[in-house]
């Protein structure tokens, strides 16, 4: 049977380069005699590939040298506790309303401070990115947060907002890595690894240094970011096997692909094939404002369920998988991450195609 096309919001596809390599890899790690998921996290085989994983991130990403790279657990859903933690020093912060995800952060936030929403896209559907220029934003706020992808209703902010000397703290779990960012615009940045960087059961956090150390001291260890920076991810056992494909994965972005601005051109050029064809389509539509666009989660509609339903399982058929929308939401979404090749996008469009005829 050939590989399937997946369109999953995550657990997402993973390059084939690095399915290949890690294939080659799985009895035996080099010459250690032994696969990455048999390896003490104390061994000097693993923390070799630790710091390859975390040197080759802050190479890829430009990390400047006053932020710290934590390896975590927990997925994204953690952070929506931890941030608040161990940010919170005034007892409140601002935030940007975009969707379910900023939601559940909100509802964290407010059981240890106040999160104070500046400005909400609910009013329709989120479908749009508030005009982040344009906000009241607090000068005593312990930070500034949000979502900068969402992957349920396919926005991305394409402007970051100017916070001054309240740090920006932001969910980059599904565009991390796939353009250049300015790191040093943003306190905290967090990402599970699910959709762009490899495996589920990883979650990296990088956090400008003056932000670590002002939990209280009634934090669990587990929960304080000073506990993970003091040893270097290793104060318990961290997800081994996720950092293992985690450094392929940068590898491949590195060498094969060439960085972050070449993956640019790459998702700029599948989103355009995608999205030109839904605002030529009669019966599919995006509706997404479009300077409002995500690269990342494409989503669509045909305007009635029974034939969504129809497509979704058609497509199916067609090696075309995961491109049910969010049951939230309803509709369809391909989600068309790094490792999406374009041959998946062009197939994708061109079965839309048929099937606007057919239908």
């Amino acid at each position: 049977m050939s590989r399937v096309y997946n369109f999953s919001a995550g657990p997402s596809m993973l390059a084939e380069w690095v399915l290949k390599k890690a294939a080659s890899q799985m009895l035996e790690y080099r010459d250690s005699g032994q696969s990455v998921m048999e390896m003490s996290h104390r061994s000097s085989e693993f923390k070799a590939i630790i710091t390859e994983c975390e040197q080759r991130l802050r190479r890829v990403m430009g990390i400047p040298d006053h932020y710290k790279v934590l390896f975590l657990q927990g997925g994204a859903s953690l952070q929506f506790s931890m941030i608040p933690m161990n940010l919170l020093i005034k007892g409140h912060a601002d935030v940007i309303h975009t969707g379910q995800w900023s939601k559940k952060a909100i509802a964290e936030l407010n059981k240890i401070g106040r999160a104070d929403i500046l400005a909400s896209s609910e009013d329709a559907t989120f479908s749009y990115i508030p005009d982040v220029d344009a906000l009241p934003y607090h000068a005593d706020a312990d930070y500034v947060y949000i979502c900068e992808n969402n992957t349920i209703y396919g926005t991305k902010y394409k402007k970051l907002p100017q916070t001054g000397n309240v740090p920006l703290v932001a969910d980059l779990s599904s565009c991390i890595l796939s353009e250049p960012i300015d790191v040093s615009q943003y306190g905290l940045i967090f990402a599970g690894a699910q959709k762009n960087m490899g495996p589920a059961g990883l979650t990296v956090v990088i956090i400008r240094d003056d932000l670590i150390g002002h939990a209280s001291a009634n934090t669990p260890s587990m929960l304080n970011y000073q506990t993970i920076a003091d040893q270097d991810s290793m104060f318990n056992t961290p997800p081994t096997y996720a950092i293992y494909i985690c450094n392929l994965v940068l590898q491949w972005i590195e060498d094969i692909i060439g960085g972050l601005a070449e993956m640019k051109k790459r998702n700029d050029q599948k989103a355009a094939l995608l999205y030109d064809f839904l605002d030529h389509s009669d019966m599919f539509s995006n509706p997404v404002k479009p300077k409002d666009r995500s690269l990342m989660n494409v989503t669509f509609v045909t305007g009635n369920e029974a034939l969504d339903a129809k497509f979704i399982s058609e497509a199916k058929a067609q090696g075309l998988i995961n491109v049910k929308g969010h049951r939230s939401v309803g509709g369809m979404r391909a989600s068309i991450y790094n490792a999406m090749p374009m041959a998946g996008v062009e197939r994708l469009v061109a079965f839309m195609k048929q099937f606007e005829l057919d239908n």
